[in-house]
């Protein structure tokens, strides 16, 4: 997609992708080795009941996405950042996650080179249940204005 083609309340979902224990533990091993994401054994006698994925994995997740989604071939310039990042529910191995989009705002800089997309990003499980909120701004290259 690009830039001209995002409206306000426009929504998508994206998904869902499997969390494997095996994709959380790797995940976890490369990035957040906390025990409550790389040793099921533990994990079942804690107070998560079990395996937990790494709440930067389902951003992670949550990225490729919409990177493989809305944002492939759109300009997309990058973000200056989140408005908030909530971690809802734990996401356990064999959890199915789905994004859901909402397109809160757009609007176009002063010069008119770089547009702006301020969305919402939910992802859900299969049990339609919220395990990451967050609220992005991403940034598109337009074409210069024609003279």
């Amino acid at each position: 997609m690009k830039f001209p083609e995002y409206h306000t309340g426009q929504t998508f979902v994206l998904g869902p992708v499997l969390m494997t224990e095996e994709r959380i533990i790797k995940f976890a091993s490369d990035w957040d080795p906390q025990w409550f994401h790389t040793d099921p054994e533990r994990a079942a006698n804690s107070r998560w009941n079990g395996l937990i994925a790494s709440g930067w994995h389902t951003a992670s997740t949550a990225m490729r996405l919409v990177v493989d989604g809305p944002l492939k071939d759109s300009g997309s310039i990058g973000s200056p950042g989140l408005a908030y990042l909530k971690w809802l529910a734990p996401v356990r191995p064999n959890d199915e996650i789905s994004v859901h989009l909402e397109v809160l705002e757009t609007g176009v800089s002063k010069s008119g080179r770089m547009g702006s997309v301020r969305w919402r990003w939910l992802v859900k499980n299969q049990a339609d249940v919220v395990v990451l909120d967050t609220e992005a701004t991403s940034l598109f290259e337009l074409s210069p204005p024609s003279v």
